[in-house]
């Protein structure tokens, strides 16, 4: 049975029909439409986590569908002029291209631009494929696009908090590095010592030279300066207990309940809520008193 219920698969049904059909499905409580879409029509998520795609493994997957077809619907939304932006599926997509095919079956979706994100970076961090560098990245993306906090993420990730700090602190290194994240030549667990270095790419090409260790990497960066950027980017991302202590003295300064959302560099919001016209009437002359 496949993922999506359609008995042995859509390329099973074009084998015996000729065409994939139109159908409906029911999705959360949702009637999603199936349907095959033409590759040139079908473009990339500019959101998507994902930047770095393996030809090895595109062309694995390539071949595999040029034998079996697309087993697994790609997951798109409608844009205007017929289009449409993928969801989830962009390696499937590209493996289709080239293997020659015109059309790719698709899940037709309404999905607003935070789901999308999420949607997005939940498929590719279930499946293991984004680099340090993307995944930390991705992480960013939802805090500062969708107003998300550390926990949030946490809980939509399945992820602990100190996970998701550390992967983000990569954010820190110079792009020379990160590259080397992306190649492979250096671990995620090295670059997470050298996020709080002083000069991380000369440290980094050490490292690949010496085959140094993780430990030993750890003692080297313990006994050289700290960077700057390490203790800024500590600042930036307040724990819960940190913020919460914040919302709690604005609330008792302005007399109303307050959430605060903080952002890179330092940056941020503070929303203050109120029950009806005179209690906001009442919250704008303490602020003007303040």
């Amino acid at each position: 049975m496949s993922k999506f219920g359609l008995g042995r698969g859509l390329a099973d049904l074009k084998a015996e029909m000729g065409v994939v059909p139109e159908l409906s499905v029911l999705a959360g409580g949702e009637r999603v439409v199936v349907r095959n879409l033409k590759i040139d029509k079908v473009r990339p998520n500019p959101s998507q986590p994902r930047r770095v795609f393996n030809a090895n493994e595109l062309n694995d997957l390539a071949n595999s569908i040029r034998e079996k077809g697309v087993l697994q619907p790609i997951l798109v939304r409608a844009e205007s002029g017929g289009s449409h932006e993928i969801i989830a599926g962009e390696r499937r997509w590209r493996a289709a291209g080239i293997a020659g095919l015109t059309e790719i079956p698709a899940l037709v979706k309404s999905i607003t631009n935070e789901n999308a994100m999420e949607i997005a970076l939940i498929e590719n961090v279930q499946r293991e494929n984004l680099n340090a560098i993307e995944e930390g990245a991705a992480y960013r993306n939802l805090m500062e696009k969708c107003g998300y906090e550390m926990p949030d993420v946490s809980r939509l990730i399945g992820k602990s908090e100190s996970y998701i700090r550390n992967i983000m602190r990569l954010e820190n290194l110079p792009e020379s590095v990160k590259k080397m994240v992306e190649k492979g030549e250096l671990s995620a667990s090295h670059a997470r010592t050298l996020s709080v270095a002083k000069d991380p790419e000369a440290l980094a090409r050490k490292i690949i030279g010496e085959k140094i260790s993780v430990s030993d990497t750890e003692k080297l960066v313990k006994s050289m300066p700290r960077s700057s950027k390490s203790r800024s980017f500590r600042q930036d991302l307040m724990s819960k207990e940190e913020i919460s202590k914040y919302e709690k003295q604005i609330a008792k300064a302005v007399g109303a309940n307050v959430t605060l959302r903080m952002r890179k560099g330092g940056a941020g919001e503070i929303a203050i809520k109120f029950g009806n016209k005179i209690q906001m009437q009442e919250l704008i002359e303490k602020l003007k008193e303040a």
